[in-house]
């Protein structure tokens, strides 16, 4: 068993990957964690020192590594779907499932976030709503071709989005 949780950054996809791999008795990986031990280096660092694309070359690689993993829940980066043919492996080697948030909702837990994302960095709470409207609408695109799409359109806390999560793939 394999399983991707895809999506935008804050919507949730390493507290739900944690709490559902302990659930479902499966390991866990965070890809962007995983690229960090892998290159001895942050993210933001990797950012620093390559930019985007060195980053998604090495998010892509990453990802061909974690496709042979088995019994696993990969709660992958952000924007890995949307670059190469990510998406297609991932359809091609476990079951996805696209956590979905409103633009607002992803906003306030970004800047409520202790965590640096360089692709945000110095955005004030407009700003930062607005870049993720226009950056969801371009990956709207690869995050639906999810096998599963889990939607809320409130903010909860991650624990609430963990237990909705249960819910709706009956898992308690």
């Amino acid at each position: 068993m394999r399983i991707y949780l895809i999506g935008y950054m804050g919507s949730g996809k390493s507290t739900m990957g944690r709490g559902l791999a302990k659930n479902l008795g499966l390991s866990f990986v965070d890809m962007d964690q995983y690229i960090e031990k892998r290159n001895f280096k942050t993210i933001p660092q990797i950012f620093a020192d390559s930019g985007e694309e060195g980053f998604r070359r090495l998010e892509q690689k990453a990802l061909i590594e974690l496709s042979d993993f088995e019994n696993i829940i990969i709660a992958t980066g952000g924007g890995a779907p949307c670059f190469f043919e990510n998406m297609k492996l991932i359809k091609n080697t476990g079951k996805s499932i696209y956590l979905k948030a409103t633009p607002r909702i992803l906003a306030q837990r970004l800047v409520d976030s202790k965590v640096e994302r360089p692709l945000i960095k110095g955005k004030n709470f407009e700003e930062l709503t607005e870049f993720i409207h226009n950056t969801l609408a371009l990956r709207e695109e690869w995050y639906a071709q999810a096998d599963f799409i889990l939607e809320f359109d409130t903010d909860l806390t991650d624990e609430e989005v963990l237990v909705k999560f249960h819910k709706a793939f009956g898992l308690s």
